[in-house]
């Protein structure tokens, strides 16, 4: 994926305030952002529970967008990797609450491990 590094500069508002509270790794579950899997880059990825993250504007329902996000987890899952969707919306009306459900869907991940 060429030009992927600029990536990890350029996040979109939802993305920003979900990684400032995922960056310090709360309850010491490590995340990483705009990783790259193939040829796929996740907005975020947490290693440890082999947990995908995406944040989906409303451009996710437009087009063969829905199609190719089907298609893109489809391929994630087939690495192992399950991937959780969460709407921008959502992260915008509660940031905190979205961050501490993904820490607590991670938790468990690695506690069934």
């Amino acid at each position: 994926m060429p030009g992927y590094r600029r990536y990890r500069h350029q996040l979109t508002l939802p993305e920003v305030l979900l990684w400032q509270r995922l960056k310090q790794s709360p309850q010491g579950i490590a995340f990483r952002k705009q990783h790259r899997i193939g040829p796929y880059r996740l907005d975020f990825y947490c290693a440890a529970a082999k947990m995908a993250l995406e944040i989906d504007g409303i451009a996710h329902d437009m087009g063969d967008n829905p199609q190719r996000d089907e298609a893109r987890d489809a391929w994630v899952a087939g690495q192992g990797i399950v991937t959780v969707r969460v709407p921008a919306k959502d992260v915008l009306n509660d940031a905190d609450g979205i961050a501490q459900s993904i820490i607590d869907l991670c938790a468990a991940r690695i506690s069934e491990r």
